[in-house]
């Protein structure tokens, strides 16, 4: 397919399961082998904003059909802090350098990862109007990770019926349920 854009309107390359495009020709480790390509899925979610929230992602290898989920909670969080969460533990999960599809319904996420973050870095870790950035310690372990994989965005809107998108906003809030409930 042609003309198809990202999140951000650029054209990003064959189709993904998201249905953007991605960019495969980066797909290689140092040696020239390819790199495994993995889908991450992921979510957070906060009931009020401060108060207990929850995180979850949902990995996919489709080369082998192997899929992995993890989720947690914390009691005193905000939901921006839940979504940074369940993409660190995703990458966390991770064995080896790869490939990876990220797909989120979060632009605070994604435009910190593909706009933001670099930024920061170079101002000293404050935005453009000279305020410290907030979730600094999310933001700092992301970018740790973010250099050990290839990472690739997809946006997608949240509770549009995307089953993975479904599935991880259904764990982050069991997740935090339970954690309420004392389970």
């Amino acid at each position: 397919m042609t003309g198809r854009r990202g999140a951000k309107g650029g054209a990003v390359g064959p189709e993904s399961p998201g249905g953007l495009l991605l960019d495969s020709a980066r797909n290689v480790s140092v040696s020239g082998e390819p790199l495994p390509r993995v889908l991450l899925f992921t979510d957070g979610a906060c009931s009020g904003n401060p108060g207990p929230g929850g995180w979850a992602y949902v990995l996919r290898h489709p080369v082998s059909g192997k899929a992995r989920e993890g989720a947690g909670a914390e009691a005193q969080t905000t939901n921006n802090r839940m979504e940074l969460r369940a993409v660190i533990e995703g990458l966390t999960a991770l064995t080896r350098r790869s490939h990876v599809v990220l797909t989120s319904d979060s632009k605070y996420v994604l435009d910190g990862l593909k706009t933001w973050l670099d930024g920061w870095k170079r101002k000293g870790w404050v935005t453009a109007s000279k305020a410290p950035v907030k979730n600094i310690d999310l933001w700092q372990a992301l970018d740790a990770l973010r250099q050990k994989h290839e990472i690739e965005f997809v946006w997608i809107r949240g509770h549009s019926g995307h089953a993975e998108n479904e599935r991880c906003d259904q764990l982050a809030v069991k997740a935090y349920q339970a954690l309420v409930a004392g389970r």
